[in-house]
């Protein structure tokens, strides 16, 4: 463990008494661990959650009376990864797998990835797409804050120091819905992402997309949704021409990333990354939802 000055460090042992502590004053939020202990000591007071085991519970919920799944902060990525989420959801189980190797997704809480808010976070993509919201918990209240304005740059949120992120909310989409992940890194696990893209269609009775909801990470300051192409793919028959995809892929469809010239790659090679998996991973889930 790293060294804290003497009483610096609280385990609580109940969601209250979390609570309680963090309106005391701020604290640093010890969950699984696997980002903490990777940086610098932290500033403030060590808050050790690892013992609410209600936070790691994944099961059925209502969301603006609507179906839908409710995913505890503390659930592990090993979690996801085992098939405790419905098909639909399948692009976060497919994100947890590529979330360090085996022992980080034993570890890991997906609360913990999206607090961290890292660029690169494999998990938010794919919370992006299947249009989740952060549940922030404080003495008296909880709200639900959709998670693009939850996500405010690289290491913040928009989490009040009293707040404790407590669950995430996914409401439940039309049948026959399909979700994917794909990531591109120098090698295929236990590294940074170059880019990542998750999407999540909804093919409607007429065999044409109702929706689609596609987003990208490690291509800006925050992951980001695409707006435009998302307009344009809607009423599109399936299955998807990987042809007729790249078309619809241009500079304005693209327009709400930031790609960076860095160590992993530049920022052409990210966009063009981009199109390829965008244009994949929608013409493979469209197949799918055919078989």
């Amino acid at each position: 463990m790293t060294t804290q000055a003497h009483g610096a460090y609280r385990r609580a042992h109940s969601l209250d008494m979390a609570l309680a502590t963090l309106a005391e004053g701020p604290c640093t939020v010890l969950a699984g661990g696997t980002d903490l202990y990777a940086g610098a000591p932290p500033a403030s007071p060590l808050l050790d959650i690892t013992t609410l085991d209600e936070l790691r519970h994944i099961g059925p919920a209502e969301s603006e009376d609507r179906p839908a799944i409710r995913l505890g902060a503390l659930a592990s990525w090993a979690t996801v990864r085992d098939g405790a989420l419905p098909s639909w959801a399948h692009a976060l189980a497919l994100a947890a797998r590529d979330v360090g190797g085996v022992q980080i997704q034993n570890r890991g809480t997906i609360g913990g990835n999206v607090c961290n808010a890292s660029p690169a976070a494999d998990g938010v993509p794919a919370l992006l797409a299947l249009d989740a919201r952060v549940e922030l918990t404080r003495r008296g209240s909880r709200r639900l804050l959709p998670l693009d304005r939850f996500l405010l740059g690289p290491r913040r949120t928009a989490r009040a120091e009293d707040e404790l992120l407590t669950a995430f909310v996914l409401p439940e989409p039309p049948p026959g819905s399909r979700s994917t992940f794909l990531k591109l890194g120098a090698r295929r696990y236990l590294v940074i992402s170059i880019a990542m893209v998750a999407i999540a269609i909804d093919v409607g009775d007429d065999g044409r997309l109702a929706a689609a909801r596609l987003a990208v990470g490690a291509c800006g300051p925050v992951a980001s949704r695409l707006p435009v192409l998302e307009s344009r793919l809607a009423g599109m028959a399936v299955p998807l021409a990987p042809s007729a995809l790249a078309r619809l892929i241009d500079t304005d469809a693209l327009a709400p990333l930031r790609p960076i010239d860095d160590v992993r790659s530049n920022a052409p090679y990210r966009l063009d990354a981009v199109t390829t998996l965008l244009t994949r991973g929608l013409a493979e889930l469209s197949q799918e939802v055919l078989a």
